[in-house]
């Protein structure tokens, strides 16, 4: 994956999606937080979400804007959906794939109830599924925030945990496939 200035970089912040329709790269950092890239091949279509918690409040759905809406998991999810839907992706033909959720601060790591990053995690893999996505490759989890770049151009993504680059290297069982550091 070319990093150096040939293709333009974006930063994804925290709350945020992207999608571009050439070839560049998006980048975030993830800790609790998923990323979640999905690539359209055909319409050379990239796309990075980075939702920051796992469910949209529906009781206050009249209340929140769709920028504040971005912050959650589902909505996200849902929200970049009708985006490739409406330039007309089909969901079979959309790579997806999903990173972060990790459990990055101490707070919590006692108790039965599941952290922020966990159930990131888990709701991003449940949606994803309902909608009907295949997810291609995760690296989910963990007790250590990553650094993710994604190639629009390729789709491949470049990983980092904490001084560490290497390309993810995924190996598929059942219908997930996990990306080994």
């Amino acid at each position: 994956m070319s990093t150096d200035g040939e293709l333009p970089q974006v930063h994804i912040d925290p709350g945020e999606s992207h999608l571009i329709r050439q070839p560049g790269i998006l980048r975030t950092l993830l800790g609790s937080c998923v990323g979640i890239t999905f690539w359209v091949e055909r319409l050379r279509i990239g796309a990075l979400c980075h939702p920051m918690l796992p469910a949209f409040p529906t009781q206050q759905a009249a209340a929140i804007p769709r920028a504040a809406g971005l912050r959650y998991v589902d909505f996200a999810i849902l929200d970049m959906a009708a985006q490739l839907d409406a330039l007309g992706a089909a969901r079979s033909e959309v790579e997806v794939k999903i990173f972060g959720g990790a459990d990055v601060l101490d707070v919590g790591r006692h108790h039965s109830r599941p952290t922020v990053g966990r159930l990131n995690g888990e709701v991003a893999v449940s949606v994803l599924r309902a909608e009907g996505y295949k997810v291609a490759a995760s690296s989910l989890g963990g007790r250590e925030g990553v650094h993710i770049q994604f190639n629009t151009l390729s789709g491949e993504v470049l990983l980092r945990r904490f001084g560490r680059l290497r390309k993810a290297s995924c190996h598929h069982h059942s219908d997930l496939a996990t990306c080994h550091r």
